[in-house]
């Protein structure tokens, strides 16, 4: 398929699916800024509220190079698309602005920790009575209840308990923790998708609803299985770039450059033991089917292996290519950002121009509504007097709020 074939009844007029939905996000950091920011891709009117102060996702190194003032990668990406509105909770007149602005709102989205959403007397019980079917998502460590609901929660946090850890990095060395931030971003989609499921709920019904994330949830959730045999006493070995359901499949190195290659069907092997030279193991018993060949792991990686390392690395993957065996070379994230195909389908995306730094585009495409990057992360505040004014403060009021320092 074309591009264009895909998006021949695309229309113009709208940001994405979500035209016409509002959410307001209070929130920090990454799980809950992730939630509103699919939210905003998929073309809800998102507006960010955050601290006059400016929250901690807009100080955090590295800072995109040739931007001024210095814009932190975490803020470029995870805020684009939304509306900024800077207000003090902590303000009695910040929480009645708040509670103005969740009105007129379809989504609240919130990430601090338990309790402190009420504390300021935005909580979710609080907001419900400015608007009853307000769906609410509090995404939080450990959820809204429980024994350990009261801690404070962070990602890695939710990494070493979740088991994560345990199975993460090579068998003989130390427990590694994702270079993403793994549970923020599972939390955040788990946010997003409830609250969309939730607001097919509301327009059924009229009933909104609370809805209660938790990073360890997310990840346990997104554990492929493991959790269930962890309860039930299966061993589970760290096996590094080792794959617990078949062999040989690994990263290798070749003479330029390592890949990602695997076995996965005992049809994969039958082409495979034809290319690499040992046709004679295609059908033996000892290596014909998976279990068989995961018995002898390390013996079917030496094959592959040694066959590997006197090549080069694209022909390599040419050659699996033709034959319909699984592989990939092994990139950095620069080289991925070069490649045709992450440019073709549109994964950076430079909001105002080409000069504009490259944002991470949206992952899902919608042939009907598209979405794409529309406006890059806002600066703080920079939307007070626009959204202010929706809300009926007039000028003197906004000043009146300004000179006070809650917005």
């Amino acid at each position: 398929m074309e591009k264009k074939d895909f998006y021949r009844d695309a229309r113009g007029d709208l940001p994405g699916p979500l035209a016409g939905v509002r959410v307001v996000e209070a929130t920090t950091t990454w799980a809950g800024p992730m939630c509103g920011c699919i939210l905003a891709d998929f073309g809800a009117d998102v507006i960010k509220v955050e601290h006059p102060q400016g929250e901690i996702a807009r100080r955090s190194p590295p800072f995109l190079p040739n931007t001024d003032p210095p814009q932190s990668f975490m803020q470029a990406t995870v805020n684009r698309n939304k509306r900024s509105l800077s207000l003090d909770l902590h303000d009695t007149r910040g929480r009645d602005v708040f509670l103005r602005l969740a009105r007129r709102a379809d989504v609240v989205v919130e990430n601090f920790k338990p309790g402190t959403m009420t504390r300021w007397g935005v909580g979710y019980e609080q907001t419900r009575v400015e608007r009853p079917d307000i769906v609410y998502v509090s995404i939080s460590g450990y959820g809204q209840w429980g024994p350990d609901a009261g801690r404070v929660g962070y990602d890695p946090l939710a990494q070493a308990e979740s088991g994560f850890l345990s199975l993460n990095g090579s068998p003989d060395g130390e427990a590694v923790k994702s270079p993403t931030f793994l549970a923020d971003d599972l939390a955040g989609l788990h946010g997003a998708l409830a609250a969309l499921a939730a607001l097919r709920h509301r327009d059924a019904t009229g009933e909104g609803q609370h809805i209660d994330v938790a990073l360890l949830d997310s990840l346990l959730f997104q554990s492929t299985g493991y959790l269930t045999l962890g309860a039930m006493g299966v061993d589970l070995p760290r096996l590094g770039n080792d794959f617990r359901i078949a062999a040989p499949a690994r990263t290798y190195p070749c003479l330029d450059g390592e890949i990602m290659a695997g076995v996965l069907l005992d049809s994969h092997w039958q082409t495979l033991t034809a290319l690499i030279g040992h046709p004679e193991l295609a059908d033996h018993p000892d290596f014909a089917t998976a279990p068989a060949r995961i018995a002898r792991r390390e013996q079917v990686d030496r094959l592959l292996g040694q066959w590997l390392a006197g090549r080069r690395r694209d022909e390599v993957l040419e050659r699996f290519r033709e034959a319909g065996i699984p592989a990939a070379p092994v990139r950095s994230y620069a080289q991925a950002a070069a490649d045709p195909h992450v440019e073709a389908r549109q994964m950076l995306q430079r909001a105002s121009g080409p000069d504009a730094p490259p944002i991470t585009g949206p992952a899902a495409k919608f042939s009907r509504t598209p979405t794409r990057v529309r406006h890059e992360a806002p600066e703080l505040g920079a939307d007070n007097d626009e959204i202010l004014e929706e809300l009926g403060l007039d000028a003197p009021s906004r000043r009146a709020l300004r000179d006070a320092g809650v917005i």
